[in-house]
């Protein structure tokens, strides 16, 4: 089945290029040239992946993406034509699974596309639990939704992939350099802060007290791990 993507840019050549270059791929392409236009797109079709750039007419980029997550975990790649951290890092903090600078390389645009639609339905070594229960946490493997009391909590794609890796393999450390690998894929070429972003943020989301971790644990100068404190 096609893949259906939505082009987020006020740049009309880029998108020009981007639709062109995905279509002849067989993806069905939307395209928005201003955030309000994006936001009215995401909230009326189901998306598979999301292209947004930062800077955008009406409504900033990053804002779509915030207000996209109140309602959906699509996939959102985030483009920026600005290289400072602070600009990759604030996509990351509002729900973005990726980031790109511009100008890019459409082949990389492409390839990270490819490993972001990879992880969302790949599962880890071949363990086919399907629901995963920690106490007051569970996690719906097959339908990639997760309740805390009974009460769902909408995670990131890139979210849920850290929060299924570490459930399904309790006690196991994973360092950073583990965690690209296998959640962003080996061909990432991203830097590891992008990790701790994104386990702060899931922190934020399904432990009572994220100082206090109760779920994702921090072994010092190593990496990450879960454990559910009340079984220890």
């Amino acid at each position: 089945m096609s893949k259906r993507i939505l082009v987020v840019d006020d740049e009309k050549l880029i998108v020009k290029g981007i639709k062109f270059s995905l279509e002849q791929d067989d993806m069905i392409v939307d395209v928005a040239y201003d955030g309000q236009e994006a936001f009215d797109l995401a909230k009326t079709n189901v998306y598979d992946l999301v292209i947004l750039d930062v800077m955008l007419p009406k409504i900033d980029g990053l804002s779509v993406c915030r207000q996209i997550r109140e309602f959906s975990n699509m996939p959102i790649i985030m483009l920026t034509a600005k290289g400072e951290d602070m600009d990759k890092i604030l996509g990351l903090e509002y729900g973005a699974d990726d980031y790109m600078t511009k100008p890019f390389n459409i082949l990389e645009l492409k390839a990270r596309m490819k490993a972001v639609l990879r992880r969302i339905k790949t599962e880890y070594n071949g363990d086919s639990e399907a629901v995963i229960n920690s106490g007051e946490l569970k996690i719906d493997c097959e339908s990639r939704r997760v309740f805390i009391n009974n009460q769902e909590v909408n995670l990131t794609a890139k979210e849920f992939d850290l929060l299924e890796l570490f459930s399904k393999h309790p006690n196991k450390v994973y360092s950073r350099e583990n965690l690209l690998n296998i959640v962003w894929g080996y061909d990432y070429p991203g830097d590891v802060r992008t990790v701790d972003v994104h386990v702060r943020r899931l922190r934020e989301k399904v432990e009572p007290n994220p100082s206090e971790p109760k779920f994702i644990h921090t072994k010092w100068g190593v990496g990450y791990y879960y454990q559910n404190k009340k079984n220890i």
